[in-house]
């Protein structure tokens, strides 16, 4: 399983690279938003970021940059994504799972850019991203969480499907916001979970670990001869 930063803040993504060994990045235009720059300048910073660590390549750390949200034609969806395309070769198009969204992310296939078929919440949208071929498709997990559904059964679903019919869509579990999220992705052998930074290291977290240490340290102090 890889993992993800969902971030567009370079201080959350170098960390997060150098500390935890993250395979890529997500975007979104609330992450963007947060980054405080524009986004023409938050994308350029993360390709230069990417250039200075030596990651930069097509197939080397995948970064997923969303289209202006506002589109809501294919023609002016592909028109966008050419253009953030040529930033980086690292970039992955995302495309949001509509009518419009999907016949854009099967001519930008088609032409050889990458795409990241998002705001999915169904096997059956999950289903048509895999037969247009794209990259990489996002199932949203956190927000089915939130709104009181239970994630697992989709999710299964969707990862059965995805095995059985031999699809190369590269799944993300999207939107993980705890560590229960995290484990319940690799155990239904989702290729991909993203999240943010503070959830990732939350993750890394038990009470028990620091009673535990806590424990031996008090032993080892009270060891003769320490």
């Amino acid at each position: 399983m890889k993992f993800f930063i969902d971030s567009a803040k370079l201080d959350e993504i170098d960390k997060a690279y150098r500390c935890y060994g993250i395979d890529g990045i997500t975007t979104n235009p609330r992450h963007i938003q947060n980054s405080g720059k524009t986004f023409i300048e938050a994308i350029t910073d993360i390709a230069n970021w990417l250039k200075e660590n030596k990651l930069e390549g097509m197939d080397k750390f995948p970064v997923s940059v969303e289209i202006n949200p506002h589109l809501d034609n294919a023609d002016d969806m592909v028109k966008e994504a050419k253009k953030i395309s040529k930033l980086s070769p690292n970039f992955v198009i995302k495309i949001p799972c509509n009518l419009e969204g999907l016949k854009a992310a099967k001519r930008l296939e088609e032409e050889g850019i990458r795409t990241n078929v998002t705001l999915v919440f169904s096997p059956s949208q999950a289903i048509q991203a895999a037969r247009i071929g794209a990259k990489f498709v996002s199932p949203f997990v956190g927000w089915k969480e939130a709104n009181g559904e239970d994630a697992r059964e989709y999710m299964e679903i969707i990862s059965n499907i995805y095995h059985v019919k031999g699809y190369k869509t590269e799944i993300i579990g999207a939107a993980i916001r705890t560590g229960r999220e995290i484990a319940l992705m690799t155990e239904l052998d989702i290729d991909i979970i993203t999240c943010g930074l503070a959830v990732l290291e939350d993750a890394f977290i038990h009470p028990y670990t620091k009673q535990g240490l806590e424990i031996f340290c008090n032993a080892w102090d009270n060891t003769k001869g320490n």
